[in-house]
C-alpha cells in the first residue's frame, strides 16, 4: 500500500512538474545541454533530471533488482493508459514451452486488420510487455493496428539465442494465425525499441533468406544492430543521457557472455553481407543516444540495398522516448512520425 501511494505521489509529482512554465522547467533542469551540434530537448533535459533525483538506474544490481525497478519507475514517464484499446491474452506455441503475448486492438478497428509484432526494449535483460504497455497502446491506437507484444525469454536465465528464437516464432505464428487473430497476413510488420528493435531486424533477416512468409515492414527504434563494435556515439553519451556505456556493458555481458560469438548476424545484424529483399523500414535514431550511430549504419545498408527506408534521427531527444508518453510533448512528437510511418507502412 504504502509502495503504491509513493507511486502515485512521484507520478503526480512529475506531472506538476512537466506542467510548469517553460521558465520554471528551464530553471529545474538547468542551463540547456549542447553536444556534437546538438541541442537536448527541454523535456527529456527535465526527464534526466527526475531520474537523477529518484536514483533511477537500468543495470544497478542483479537483474532481478533491475527489472523491478524498472518497472516501478514506469508509472513516472509512461502515462495514463491509453483508451479504448481492447486487449487479450495470447499464448504461442514455441520449442522451449509457451510464449505469453498481449494483442492490442484499437476500438473501431476492422478486420482483417494490419499487425505489428512488437518486441519490447530492455538490452534483452530487463522490460516486459507490462513496461511497454502504454507504447504498444500507443501504436495500436495511432497506427490503426493490432499490436501483438511478446514476452520473450530474458537473459541472464535464457542467454542468446533465446530472444531470437522466441522473436522467430512469434513472427510465425502471427503469419499462420492470422485468421484468427483478425489480421491481414499480407500487412504484417515486426517492429521494436533498442533489444527489441535488434530482434525485429533479425527477424526481417532471417524470415526473408528462408524464402518464407516474411514481415511487410520493419519499425526500428533505435535498435542495437552491432555488438561487435564501440561507435563514435558510444564514446560521445557515455553517460548522463540515460542509457549509458556501463548499461550496455551489462546487458551485452548477460545477453551473450563470453563463447559467445558477438559478430553472429542474429546478434549484429548490421554485419550480414546481403540486405537484398528486405522489406521496407523506418529506423528512428536519437540525437543524444549511445546507440545512434549504429542505427544510422544500419538505415544506410539498408539504402545501399535498394531497400525502401525512412531514416529519422530525433536531434533533441534521448534513447528509450517512446516510453515516455506521459511527460512533456516532445516524446509523444516524436513517436506519433513512428506511428503514422507505420500506418504508412502497411496501408493496403
Amino acid at each position: 500500500m504504502a509502495t503504491s501511494l509513493r507511486s502515485r505521489a512521484e507520478a503526480l509529482a512529475a506531472q506538476l512538474i512537466f506542467g510548469l512554465p517553460g521558465a520554471a522547467r528551464r530553471l529545474i533542469a538547468g542551463r540547456p545541454i549542447r553536444l556534437d551540434g546538438q541541442e537536448l530537448a527541454l523535456d527529456a533535459q527535465l526527464l534526466l533530471r527526475l531520474q537523477q533525483l529518484n536514483r533511477v538506474s537500468m543495470s544497478a544490481g542483479t537483474p532481478e533488482v533491475a527489472r523491478q525497478r524498472i518497472l516501478e519507475s514506469g508509472h513516472l514517464v509512461s502515462g495514463k493508459p491509453i483508451e479504448p484499446v481492447r486487449t487479450q491474452e495470447i499464448v504461442i506455441p514455441a520449442e522451449h514451452g509457451p510464449l505469453p503475448a498481449t494483442l492490442y486492438v484499437p476500438e473501431g478497428l476492422p478486420s482483417p486488420s494490419p499487425l505489428l509484432v512488437f518486441f519490447h526494449g530492455g538490452g534483452w535483460v530487463i522490460g516486459s510487455r507490462a513496461s511497454h504497455d502504454n507504447t504498444a497502446r500507443y501504436f495500436a491506437k495511432h497506427a490503426g493496428v493490432r499490436v501483438l507484444s511478446v514476452e520473450y525469454r530474458l537473459a541472464p536465465e535464457h542467454p542468446f539465442p533465446a530472444a531470437t528464437d522466441d522473436a522467430l516464432a512469434a513472427f510465425g505464428y502471427a503469419h499462420s494465425k492470422a485468421a484468427d487473430l483478425g489480421v491481414d497476413p499480407d500487412r504484417i510488420a515486426v517492429g521494436g525499441d533498442s533489444a527489441g528493435g535488434n530482434l525485429a531486424a533479425v527477424t526481417a533477416q532471417v524470415t526473408t533468406a528462408r524464402g518464407g512468409p516474411a514481415p511487410a515492414f520493419q519499425l526500428l527504434l533505435y535498435p542495437g544492430v552491432d555488438a561487435s563494435t564501440r561507435r563514435r556515439s558510444r564514446e560521445i553519451f557515455a553517460s548522463g543521457f540515460f542509457l549509458t556505456d556501463a548499461d550496455m556493458t551489462w546487458f551485452i555481458d548477460h545477453y551473450a557472455p563470453t563463447g559467445v560469438d558477438r559478430t553472429d548476424t542474429r546478434l549484429s545484424p548490421l554485419l550480414a553481407e546481403d540486405f537484398t529483399g528486405l522489406p521496407p523500414a523506418y529506423v528512428a535514431t536519437a540525437g543524444f543516444d549511445p546507440l545512434r550511430d549504429e542505427g544510422e549504419a544500419y538505415a544506410a545498408k539498408l539504402r545501399d540495398a535498394g531497400v525502401p527506408v525512412t531514416l529519422s534521427r530525433q536531434r533533441d531527444l534521448i534513447h528509450g522516448y517512446v516510453n515516455f508518453l506521459g511527460v512533456g510533448r516532445r516524446f509523444r512528437e516524436a513517436t506519433s512520425e513512428a506511428a503514422g510511418a507505420l500506418r504508412l507502412g502497411l496501408r493496403a
